[in-house]
C-alpha cells in the first residue's frame, strides 16, 4: 500500500512538472511577436554572454546592481560589461528595502548603475513591505522613486508580483510602467484594472549560456522596447 501511495505521488509530481513546462512553452517565446527578455544576478553564477548575445529572442536583460543601503551584487560589474560587449540591451535594478533610508539606497544604486552604461530605464524591485502598514510603506517607496527619477531624469520601471501589488500598491503607481511577476499560463490582471507593461511569466526558464533556471519576461499587448529606452541627455 505504501509503495502504491509513493508511486501515485510521483505520478502527480510528474504531471505537475509537465504542466509547468507546458505553461512556460505557451508563452510563445519561439513563435510569437512579443519582445522577450531576462533578468540576472549573482545567483546564475558565470554566464556565457557571447552565447546569449547570439540568441535573437532575448532583446534585453535586467541585471541586479544593488540591494538596500550597502549590498552590491558581486557579478554586476562583470555582467554589465560583457552584456554590452555582446550587444545586448542592458538595464539595472535595485532591490528596495523599505526601512533603509532612501538617500542611502539611492547612493548605493547610483554608484553602480551608471547612466552612460544603460540602454533601458532602471528598475526597482519591490517585494517586501518589511512589516510597515501599507500607507507608511507606500510613502517610503514613492519618496525613493522620486529620488531615482531626479537622479536619472526619467521614471524607473517597477517590478513586483500580482498579489503584492493588489495588497499594497493598488492605485499608487499609475504614473509608472510596471513589470508583474506571475508564474501561470494566464496573463496577469490587477485589481485596479491598470495597464501592465511587462510580464515576468516564469522563474524556471532556460537559455543557452546560463546554467540552471532563469527569469524570463515579455512585453504585454502592443507595448515594446521603445517604452523603456533610457533617454540620455545630449551634451
Amino acid at each position: 500500500m505504501k509503495k502504491l501511495l509513493l508511486l501515485a505521488a510521483a505520478a502527480v509530481i510528474s504531471i505537475y512538472s509537465k504542466a509547468q513546462d507546458i505553461d512556460i512553452k505557451e508563452q510563445c517565446e519561439d513563435t510569437c511577436t512579443h519582445v522577450h527578455g531576462i533578468d540576472l544576478s549573482h545567483y546564475q553564477g558565470e554566464v556565457f554572454w557571447e552565447t546569449i548575445g547570439e540568441n535573437a529572442k532575448m532583446a534585453y536583460v535586467y541585471l541586479k546592481a544593488t540591494e538596500g543601503g550597502d549590498h552590491i551584487d558581486r557579478m554586476y560589474e562583470q555582467n554589465i560589461n560583457l552584456a554590452k560587449k555582446y550587444g545586448i540591451k542592458v538595464g539595472s535594478y535595485h532591490f528596495y528595502r523599505p526601512k533603509t533610508p532612501q538617500q542611502k539606497q539611492l547612493e548605493n544604486f547610483t554608484t553602480q548603475c551608471i547612466a552612460v552604461q544603460q540602454d533601458i530605464i532602471p528598475m526597482i524591485d519591490v517585494e517586501t513591505h518589511a512589516g510597515l502598514k501599507s500607507e507608511e510603506f507606500c510613502d517610503s517607496l514613492l519618496k525613493f522613486l522620486d529620488l531615482v527619477e531626479q537622479a536619472y531624469g526619467q521614471k524607473p520601471l517597477i517590478y513586483t508580483g500580482t498579489n503584492f501589488y493588489n495588497r499594497h500598491l493598488s492605485g499608487m503607481l499609475d504614473d509608472y510602467l510596471i513589470m508583474i511577476a506571475q508564474y501561470t499560463d494566464r496573463e496577469p490582471e490587477l485589481n485596479d484594472g491598470r495597464d501592465i507593461t511587462m510580464w515576468q511569466y516564469t522563474g524556471k526558464g532556460r537559455i543557452t549560456g546560463v546554467k540552471g533556471y532563469i527569469d524570463k519576461s515579455r512585453f504585454m499587448g502592443r507595448h515594446g522596447l521603445r517604452e523603456i529606452r533610457f533617454i540620455h541627455e545630449e551634451k
